[in-house]
């Protein structure tokens, strides 16, 4: 699974060699694509490590770099897990049911005291593991246990059947779920605020399934029903047919949902371009089911898929973000857009690693 790319740097050598790039600004509207970090051989005199903190802004295409961050020694130590509401979420190598969430990739954070929020020790549940995480989701961008506007929820999706649940700083303990499917590399939990649920899209594409905050009530189903599919030649739903596929449910910050289908190709067609459809949930949906329509114009809107939750932005209060876009990383580092249906991809930005990490994550706009 992902780790944090902590790249070692002597501290003989010229950091100007290393990392040429633009400083980040004081105050960010982008999302970011998590790179990884420089640090040094040695630890600091007040103990931890410092180094510099890569970031990808997808407005400007090019590599930020948080300079002089106090990396806490546990985290160099740690394995990188999942990302959520620009939080990032470690586990111990040692012992890999020690989880800690913690601000280390948000650019506005404190450079030299990056906050850790310790997670209770993960358990496993019949039929279920701990060892290999999927993906993370939070119910709020604030885990802090003295917030007292709303409980945040963190929740972890282990490939298999297995799905825990915490209150950070409220929880002794995790509350296993078991999910009723065999959850694979599919789809992404995600959190959706106008629901108040977490939502896992079924094998297949066809079911929603979901969580409410207070784990204790079963999981609930939404039937999918599609009312149109794109006009496609045979040859190419064939084409469609052989690929992968993932299905991201994801919601604007008007509360409206989509579901996106994300086509890639088996290895030995790995060099073809990735096809994606996007489908919109009506307003007349009734309970119990979901009526989705076909569209290629989601407006003013880009979506953001990777190893994280997805997420929607509006692209206009990022400028540089392509409107009617999807930002991709996983199978590929690219930008998919809707009205000409056409894929352009990312070079690795100049200053940073020669290649992108496997898995990085997408994290939201920090205010």
């Amino acid at each position: 699974m992902s780790q944090l790319l902590f790249r070692r740097l002597s501290k003989l050598s010229s950091r100007n060699d290393v990392l040429i790039h633009k400083s980040v600004r004081l105050f960010s509207t982008s999302p970011y694509l998590t790179l990884g970090s420089v640090v040094e051989d040695s630890p600091g005199e007040g103990g931890g490590y410092i180094g510099d903190i890569l970031l990808f802004d997808p407005a400007k295409e090019e590599l930020v770099t948080v300079r002089d961050k106090t990396i806490p020694e546990e985290l160099v130590n740690s394995k990188f897990i999942g990302a959520s509401h620009g939080w990032t979420f470690f586990s111990d190598r040692c012992n890999h049911n020690s989880v800690r969430i913690c601000d280390l990739f948000n650019p506005l954070a404190s450079k030299s005291n990056t906050t850790i929020i310790p997670l209770p020790l993960l358990t496993t549940m019949s039929y279920g593991q701990t060892q290999v995480v999927w993906n993370v989701a939070m119910s709020s961008s604030s885990p802090h246990e003295d917030n007292e506007e709303e409980v945040c929820v963190v929740a972890i999706n282990f490939l298999g059947y297995q799905l825990s649940l915490c209150r950070p700083g409220r929880d002794l303990g995790w509350t296993n779920k078991q999910i009723p499917f065999v959850c694979s590399e599919k789809s992404n939990l995600m959190y959706s605020k106008r629901d108040q649920r977490f939502y896992l899209p079924a094998p297949g594409g066809n079911y929603l399934c979901s969580w409410d905050l207070y784990f204790d009530s079963d999981p609930k189903f939404d039937e999918l029903v599609f009312l149109n599919l794109p006009e496609l030649p045979q040859s190419e739903w064939e084409l469609v047919n052989s690929c992968f596929k993932e299905d991201h449910w994801v919601e604007s910050p008007s509360g409206q949902s989509f579901l996106i289908k994300w086509y890639s190709h088996v290895p030995s067609q790995r060099h073809k371009d990735p096809i994606l459809m996007v489908f919109r949930e009506d307003e007349d949906t009734k309970d119990g089911t979901r009526n989705m329509c076909y569209t290629e114009d989601i407006g003013d809107l880009c979506i953001f898929l990777s190893k994280s939750d997805p997420f929607c932005v509006v692209a206009s209060s990022c400028p540089g973000l392509r409107p009617n876009s999807i930002y991709l990383m996983g199978r590929c580092f690219a930008i998919y857009d809707l009205t000409t249906r056409t894929t352009r991809h990312f070079n690795p930005p100049k200053g940073g690693p020669e290649r992108v990490p496997f898995l990085p994550y997408w994290l939201p706009p920090f205010k």
